[in-house]
């Protein structure tokens, strides 16, 4: 049985002491009223229980498949972490991508893409304008990104700040995510796909990815607009700038582009050229646990509001003979 946390280990640690810590002053109160008994004593049981399955649940334990071939591992991507960054300015609302819609509309179709190429893999989101933010840490839970990359939209424009993009905003944030993933996943490979527009008009001094040599090994950087002299034009040299510092080629994105065109294959010898794709394999996947965990806890805490609304409905029926 593996894990593959949500968080990191030392922060489920420090809310799981902290949540014993402050069930055992329960229990200790608990047992000091009168009222106090056996029953009182096993509720509290079995709420405690339901907190820390839940807890045990955001561990994602699961069962990684016993034996897997080279070949069927790495076309799926499995042990390789996927960093989405994403250019979310008001640029990337414009209405000049394929036939008039919005550049976030094609961003959010070409990561639906590399999701499906890479299936197996663990992905990461990092959104910018003129500052980064998370907003999707390193996991293989793509049922849950799924929405959230459906509801990636421009950031809402702070005052004092529209022609203060960044366009590499995100190279600290990213570099803390790449040296984090090879921490947590030994021999994982690191692909990066840069999604955005080169922050044309904007007066903000650009920063710049300096991540390291062999930190990232794969991915594109991917544009989207169309070039011209418009402060809200596609600004390619500046993309083609941070495709040099990540070291990843760029590709000017159109509607009509199939991504596989651009992303590159994971074959058995690690990266190899977009344009031979190798046949698709079957993967074995891996049996999730977590599920478990939390349809107990679920049962217990019915069971909890089962008790408190009998109990409820006791004490008040008892008042209304009282007051009779």
């Amino acid at each position: 049985m593996r894990f593959q946390p949500v968080l990191p280990a030392v922060v489920l640690i420090a809310i799981a002491a902290a949540l014993v810590a402050i069930r055992l002053i329960t229990l200790w109160q608990l047992l000091a009223q009168p009222a106090g008994g056996a029953g009182a004593a096993w509720r509290w049981c079995g709420v405690t229980l339901a907190m820390l399955l839940l807890l045990g649940a955001a561990t994602r334990p699961g069962f990684d498949p016993a034996e897997q071939t080279a070949a069927a591992i790495a076309p799926s991507g499995a042990n390789v972490n996927v960093f989405f960054v994403v250019d979310r300015s008001g640029d990337t609302g414009i209405d000049d991508y394929g036939d008039g819609k919005p550049r976030m509309d094609g961003i959010r179709s070409d990561i639906d893409a590399l999701i499906d190429r890479y299936p197996q893999a663990r992905f990461a989101v990092i959104g910018f304008a003129s500052r980064p933010s998370m907003d999707w840490p390193l996991s293989q839970d793509v049922w849950s990104l799924e929405p959230t990359i459906a509801r990636l939209a421009p950031h809402d424009v702070v005052p004092g700040e529209e022609d203060q993009v960044d366009a590499a905003a995100a190279a600290n944030v990213l570099r803390y995510q790449l040296i984090a993933a090879g921490q947590q996943y030994r021999d994982s490979t690191n692909l990066v796909f840069y999604f955005g527009t080169g922050a044309s008009g904007s007066a903000a001094i650009q920063g710049e990815f300096d991540l390291g040599a062999g930190s990232v090994d794969g991915g594109a950087v991917f544009g989207y607009g169309i070039p011209s002299v418009a402060p809200s034009a596609l600004n390619e040299q500046g993309l083609r700038l941070i495709s040099e510092q990540l070291g990843v080629p760029y590709v000017h994105r159109q509607d009509d582009q199939a991504i596989a065109q651009a992303a590159p294959h994971l074959g058995p010898g690690g990266i190899q050229p977009a344009e031979n794709p190798a046949a698709s394999v079957d993967v074995i996947e891996r049996t999730e646990l977590y599920w478990v965990l939390t349809l107990v806890a679920a049962a217990l805490l019915l069971l909890e509001l089962y008790l408190t609304v009998r109990e409820f409905r006791r004490n008040r029926m008892a008042r209304r003979d009282v007051a009779q």
